[in-house]
């Protein structure tokens, strides 16, 4: 994802948090803030430690990633949104991984 796809200051992160609404199934958590002077969104992605270690971690955003990447055309764009991964995806197949992303972006209404 290019710079400007991307949620990158703390202060933009915390706006979401607060302001936003939250979806969540077992395997993530999504915060998504409505911004309709924007042209396109914008995501960020948060991988804890519980996930593992510094590669687990990597592997797990990189995968999420490549999911975004591919659904980009239907997602909604106006919209500010954080995308945070429970310990329950560490292990998970691409495919699993997309799975899951696509229920939880649906239940917020961004597909």
């Amino acid at each position: 994802m290019r710079k400007s796809y991307r949620v990158k200051k703390e202060a933009e992160f915390q706006k979401v948090f607060t302001q936003g609404k939250s979806y969540a199934n077992r395997q993530f958590v999504v915060y998504v803030l409505r911004k309709s002077d924007q042209l396109h969104f914008r995501v960020g992605i948060s991988v804890g430690k519980k996930i593992g270690n510094a590669v687990a971690r990597n592997w797990v955003k990189r995968r999420i990633r490549q999911s975004l990447t591919e659904l980009k055309p239907k997602l909604r764009q106006e919209v500010d949104f954080i995308v945070i991964a429970r310990p329950a995806i560490s292990g998970a197949s691409m495919a699993e991984t997309k799975k899951n992303l696509m229920h939880v972006l649906r239940l917020a209404h961004m597909l």
